[in-house]
């Protein structure tokens, strides 16, 4: 099977695509929406992960989603540069305007296929249907040579109608043709079932590229996919640490390193850097707010972790008797104590780069030492995980209203509990004295009557990053304003602090969220 493609020539039989989706279906999920400065960094390090595709947003659902959209197709060099779209005409028209600064690009165009979608969702008759396909895939033609076709519900639809479709795609111009397993009801016999039916029926199916688009409703969204592709399928849609609407979409670290680790099961390549894929998926749960659960494939804390006897007598004797694969081959370190109080900025630079960060500006290196010299006083041992933490508290919290100055606090069984906090907003640096039912909440409370604003409490959680009675807290703040939620994070070795910093960041998350619309609800 070769394959000659606009933005990716000619392929061979076991070339993999990975199409990304972090920052579309990604983002999508509750409390997971991220500011434009967050997009831009997450899409530069999804573009040093080595993506194929990048799907960057939904145009037409806000101006804050075109901009962004617009930004990181002027901006963000490798990946085609993908714009989702429903198959109207303002859809289209708007994701074409979106994506035209981008070196490669793509429109992503989809309407439901299914029979409960098109009676319950569409309101539409199939032949109503099958001219819409026509009519988005012939328009997108107009803004690019690269379209993508989705079948929306695919794994419902019935059989014949599909191939009706995707064959009407394909005439209409359509260079790859996405059948998605929207809503997570497939196994894996349904995706190996479609894939070669489509494959061995629809003229023209051997010359573009299929695509496998899985939700993990039932946790077989990386099964599933990995059953479309040994059927067909050569690009993969998937998001970093399987964030997505509801139960989250295959996983791409899963992915990546399945057919990594198991070429004798999955004899294709991509052009994924593991290394890198550890540091993608810590700045996503920095950005978002969300950490990965301990025992998370490949990224979780506990992946390379070994507390049983007979395990660490295996590892002791050779990893290979309980790791199939390397921790390092994914960006996880082994020696991790290197750095101290007595570390210079040379030094710190240079942690900084092993870690992942080498293109952190100037300022941001500033503050992060001066932090990183703070922790280091504080604490006696610091690990790469501490670095990691503090970088990322600073880094992605850019160019925002409200920022973090110091603060003081005073509690006990005994005495009242107080906060005397400052924060710098818009520029300007503030101060207020309050009091609470405990440190927290007078640390809350004074950041409220300094920034009045009246969105909810729904969680505020405390974890450790590393080990010892030294370590530091990362603290999760969610918030809720008129529907809105957003979670924000802090990391200090004091936990008052860093509860602080993860609602002052929140809080700013909930400034941007105000000033954008929510994107319309859809799926793929």
């Amino acid at each position: 099977m070769t394959i000659i493609h606009p933005n990716f020539g000619t392929m061979d039989a076991s070339r993999v695509i990975i199409f990304d989706t972090t920052l579309r279906d990604g983002e999508q999920s509750p409390g997971f929406s991220m500011n434009l400065d967050e997009k831009l960094r997450m899409a530069e390090t999804l573009a040093e992960l080595g993506v194929d595709v990048l799907e960057a947003g939904f145009p037409v659902a806000s101006p804050g989603d075109f901009e962004a959209v617009n930004r990181i197709a002027q901006s963000i060099k490798g990946p085609v540069i993908c714009g989702l779209a429903r198959s109207g005409v303002a859809d289209i028209t708007r994701a074409g305007e979106a994506i035209r600064p981008a070196e490669r690009k793509r429109i992503h165009t989809f309407i439901s296929t299914s029979p409960l979608h098109m009676k319950y969702k569409l309101r539409m008759e199939p032949d109503a249907v099958l001219e819409a396909v026509i009519a988005s895939v012939t328009l997108a033609r107009n803004f690019t040579d690269d379209v993508e076709w989705s079948a929306e519900d695919g794994t419902r639809t019935d059989m014949e109608f599909l191939l009706r479709c995707v064959e009407a795609a394909i005439k209409a111009g359509a260079t790859t043709i996405n059948i998605p397993d929207t809503v997570g009801y497939a196994v894996p016999e349904d995706m190996t079932r479609i894939f070669t039916t489509v494959r061995e029926k629809v003229p023209g199916a051997d010359q573009i590229i299929l695509s496998s688009h899985c939700h993990n409703d039932l946790g077989l969204a990386v099964a599933n996919t990995l059953a479309g592709v040994r059927a067909g399928a050569r690009q993969i849609e998937c998001t970093i640490n399987g964030i997505g609407e509801r139960a989250g979409n295959a996983s791409l670290e899963e992915v990546v390193m399945a057919i990594r680790t198991r070429p004798d099961a999955n004899p294709y390549h991509h052009n994924i850097e593991t290394t890198r894929i550890l540091r993608t998926s810590k700045l996503l749960a920095t950005i978002t707010g969300f950490d990965v659960q301990p025992n998370k494939a490949i990224v979780g804390r506990n992946a390379f972790a070994h507390e049983s006897g007979i395990h660490q007598d295996g590892m002791l004797k050779n990893a290979a008797t309980y790791e199939i694969m390397t921790p390092e081959s994914v960006g996880w370190q082994k020696t991790s104590l290197v750095m101290g109080k007595h570390s210079g900025r040379a030094a710190f630079r240079d942690k900084l780069s092993l870690l992942g960060y080498g293109d952190i500006g100037d300022n941001a290196l500033n503050d992060a030492f001066r932090r990183f010299k703070d922790l280091a006083d504080r604490k006696k041992i610091v690990y790469d995980e501490d670095i990691v933490a503090l970088v990322d508290d600073e880094v992605t919290r850019g160019h925002q209203r409200v920022k973090f100055v110091s603060l003081e606090t005073w509690g006990g069984s005994k005495a009242k509990p107080r906060a005397l906090l400052e924060l710098e907003i818009d520029g300007v640096i503030q101060s207020a004295d309050c009091l609470g039912d405990g440190p927290v909440d007078a640390t809350f409370n004074a950041i409220h009557a300094l920034f009045p604003h009246t969105a909810n409490l729904l969680l505020f959680s405390v974890g450790a990053v590393t080990e010892g009675t030294d370590a530091q807290a990362r603290c999760t703040v969610r918030l809720e304003e008129d529907g809105k939620m957003v979670d924000g994070q802090g990391a200090d070795t004091d936990t008052i602090v860093a509860a602080a910093r993860a609602y002052v960041h929140a809080l700013n998350k909930l400034i941007t969220k105000r000033t954008r619309s929510e994107p319309a609800a859809l799926s793929a």
